[in-house]
């Protein structure tokens, strides 16, 4: 790979996982956002850079921040999902018009946890799932067009703030769970999606957070503070590999459907690109290293890959006022 253009943002990016949201529309360029602070820069293939704002305060001094951004892509629609400390916010996929606006419970006697929502993915069809501070993950039942989304369900399996969501990209064995919940203390919950949501098993943390998490083909790909991504089966939960891929934290970890690659960027300015696989033979899960590239002097809070083939990837980082975009040579 190797640094292909870069695109100037209005402000920098946020120190928060997952800090990057790319949409890969069909022979169309991708478009890219990223928060910081109460609002969120979208930037088209064309067009000036827009930007929108966290909903949930009365005045300019108490609007909330946002934690994360990112695009649903279901069947019927794309809708952009905005999650901060207040609520959630869905937009149509060019962040035009808002579709539904969900506030969170806020306790009368605030304790000292904040309240906030984090952890976007679409499941199941017709269904976005959104983590929360308390450990729940709220699941909304999206219609086909229209505005008549409703809050269809509540996961409560988790005891601390959810950290990231993801759904199955590949081709799940059966058995396999189809949807992963990851939160602070680095438990995984493995779900199946069906018309309603069953706890398929519980994978207990090991004393580091879980940051982000990825699905493809069974295969649990999961992120952690130590540096380390963990591989499990999605049916089982049985460990199959892990590595010591980051000498700091990781931010983010993304996934190529189409050919397993795994992007992984971390606090220690290194993002690396590695290969997913099954070995046919004895079924083992098998990760190789593709790639590694340093962002000199930057802390990497965002890294995705812009086409489904994982042929080019983007960036942000924490201050950083651009996103960097990469392609294979």
């Amino acid at each position: 790979y190797r640094r292909a253009r870069t695109l100037a943002l209005r402000s920098s990016s946020s120190a928060l996982y997952n800090n990057l949201a790319v949409l890969c529309p069909p022979a169309r360029p991708p478009a890219f956002g990223t928060v910081h602070g109460t609002t969120l820069s979208l930037l088209a293939s064309e067009g000036p850079t827009r930007q929108l704002q966290a909903r949930g305060g009365g005045s300019a001094l108490s609007t909330p921040l946002l934690t994360q951004a990112a695009w649903c892509a279901l069947p019927s629609r794309v809708l952009l999902v905005l999650t901060s400390q207040r609520g959630v916010q869905m937009y149509d996929s060019d962040g035009s018009t808002m579709v539904f606006w969900h506030a969170l419970d806020v306790p009368e006697h605030p304790a000292a946890h904040s309240v906030f929502a984090r952890g976007i993915a679409a499941a199941g069809g017709h269904f976005i799932c959104v983590g929360t501070s308390s450990g729940a993950v709220l699941v909304f039942d999206i219609p086909p067009k229209g505005t008549n989304v409703t809050l269809s369900e509540i996961l409560e399996q988790h005891r601390d703030p959810i950290t990231d969501i993801a759904a199955e990209q590949g081709q799940a064995p059966d058995g396999a769970g189809d949807l992963v919940t990851a939160d602070d203390s680095g438990t995984l919950c493995l779900w199946n999606t069906d018309e309603e949501f069953t706890l398929l098993g519980k994978i207990p943390g090991f004393g580091s957070t879980c940051s982000s998490v990825t699905l493809w083909n069974g295969i649990v790909a999961a992120g952690y503070g130590n540096g380390q991504i963990r591989l499990w089966e999605a049916g089982s939960g049985r460990i199959r590999a892990q590595v010591s891929a980051h000498a700091r934290w990781i931010y983010a970890l993304d996934l190529a459907p189409l050919t397993g690659k795994l992007l992984s960027g971390a606090e220690d300015s290194f993002v690396h690109v590695w290969k997913l696989s099954r070995n046919a033979d004895t079924d083992d899960i098998e990760i190789q290293h593709c790639h590694a590239e340093c962002v000199t002097d930057t802390q990497v809070c965002g890294a995705r890959f812009c086409d489904p083939a994982g042929d080019t990837f983007a960036v942000t980082g924490y201050d950083l006022s651009e996103i960097l975009c990469y392609g294979l040579v």
